[in-house]
């Protein structure tokens, strides 16, 4: 069977985890990664010395699947013009409340260009989504707590770093229980930024507004920044009539690889489907996995 030809959109901290778990998968071959132009023609990094590069996905030849590792932000108008090429999408959109219009969006335009778009699929949303699924299906009636972290979130990081005045950002959350967060945010600032100016449109932010946040500004991001990160699930529902069903889910990861990698799996995943757009909970499990059906139920169930 050929290989599943890959590219990577993007070369931040989530693109360098996803060239290296593609590189790592027998079914998948990385075709090249996807730079901003002055990125692309410049001097390019060590570790990209023999992947080609460019800055438009039609200069990489026939390409199966695009891994989309940009800011959320930028993913729909990337996601829309790469679909529209007849080649398949991963992404890992964050902003949970836009998922659903953004997946009827994305699956009108692959359906149209026979394509696939998989959705939402870093770790949350994405594993966690699938996780949580699950919990339901094992106990209907509950509640279930979603705690992030403490770490790095990826995600909200970009966010402020879009913020004008911002040279450079970190934004931690923090878990204060029953699925409750706080955000510190550490920022760098621009010469002349206005730090009060700076915390307002922060905390205005969509990422930021539900949230605490706490904004503080630093002399050097880079000396904070650590990309680990975590979530702990819990769910106390009923199964049938019994109550105090008490389920957990716990990890510890680090953020930008354990993305990736699920991305990679996604990407494999986006040749098994039908055209249209789909999130992580729509997608069979046995289709993120390499090997056929007959020999995962053998060596899973």
């Amino acid at each position: 069977m050929s290989r599943i030809r890959v590219a990577i959109v993007g070369y931040g901290n989530v693109g360098r985890g996803a060239v290296q778990a593609v590189i790592e998968e027998p079914d998948m071959e990385l075709v090249g990664v996807i730079r901003r132009k002055r990125s692309a023609e410049g001097v390019q990094p060590a570790e990209l010395s023999r992947t080609k590069t460019a800055s438009d996905i039609r200069d990489l030849g026939k390409v199966d699947v695009a891994i989309l590792c940009g800011p959320t932000r930028s993913i729909r108008e990337t996601a829309c013009e790469i679909l529209k090429l007849g080649i398949n999408t991963v992404d890992s959109f964050d902003i949970h409340q836009q998922i659903p219009q953004l997946r009827k969006d994305l699956g009108n335009i692959a359906r149209t260009h026979q394509a696939v778009a998989i959705t939402g699929a870093g770790w949350d949303p994405g594993i966690d989504s699938v996780i949580r699924a699950w919990f339901v299906a094992m106990a209907p009636k509950g509640i279930t707590y979603t705690n992030y972290g403490p770490g790095m979130s990826m995600g909200h990081t970009a966010a402020v770093k879009g913020v004008t005045g911002v040279r450079n950002a970190l934004s931690i959350t923090v878990p204060t229980g029953m699925g409750v967060h706080q955000r510190m945010v550490y920022v760098q600032l621009e010469e002349n930024a206005d730090f009060k100016e700076v915390e307002r449109n922060i905390k205005q932010d969509p990422y930021f507004a539900k949230d605490t946040t706490y904004v503080s500004q630093v002399d050097n991001v880079e000396s904070l920044v650590d990309v680990g990160h975590g979530v702990l699930m819990e769910r106390s529902g009923v199964s049938g009539i019994t109550h105090n069903q008490m389920l957990r889910f716990q990890i510890r990861v680090n953020n930008p690889a354990l993305t990736s990698q699920v991305m990679a799996s996604a990407a494999r995943a986006s040749m098994k489907q039908k055209p249209g757009c789909y999130t992580m909970i729509e997608v069979p499990v046995a289709d993120l996995l390499r090997g056929d059906v007959d020999s995962l139920v053998t060596g899973l169930v």
